[in-house]
């Protein structure tokens, strides 16, 4: 049941098959970095034409530390100056005005619950 020229055209279809994925991938994958490094440069613009040098090195400050609220507040700067809603440069009072305003929409509350009975339980009174 094995004919070898069957086994052979076999061989030769997967190897076709897995050159066409692997060089369509590749391609796909160069395409989607370009793009990729393209809005990154574009947001970068964005926020040196909106943000003085004082507001740019907070936000840059806020990225080492919380880097998932700085993407945030980048993107909100970016779509805010793509509408037409920034007047101009903002400076860092601006922006610390901009990062309390998140800090109220983003924060959670914290409850504290103390259980009495267990503290009453304690056997640090025995001594």
């Amino acid at each position: 049941m094995a004919d070898p020229e069957l086994e052979a055209l076999r061989q030769q279809r997967l190897a076709q098959l897995q050159s066409q994925y692997k060089g369509g991938d590749g391609g796909n994958q160069e395409q989607e970095e370009d793009r990729r490094r393209q809005m990154e440069d574009m947001r970068h613009s964005i926020l040196t034409q909106v943000l003085d040098q004082s507001a740019r090195a907070r936000l840059n400050t806020l990225s080492l530390g919380k880097p998932e609220k700085a993407k945030m507040v980048e993107g909100m700067l970016v779509s805010m100056a793509q509408r037409g809603q920034l007047p101009g440069k903002l400076g860092e009072a601006d922006l610390i005005n901009l990062l309390e305003s998140v800090n109220k929409q983003t924060q959670k509350t914290t409850t504290v619950k103390f259980d009495r009975r267990r503290a009453a339980l304690d056997s640090d009174d025995d001594l």
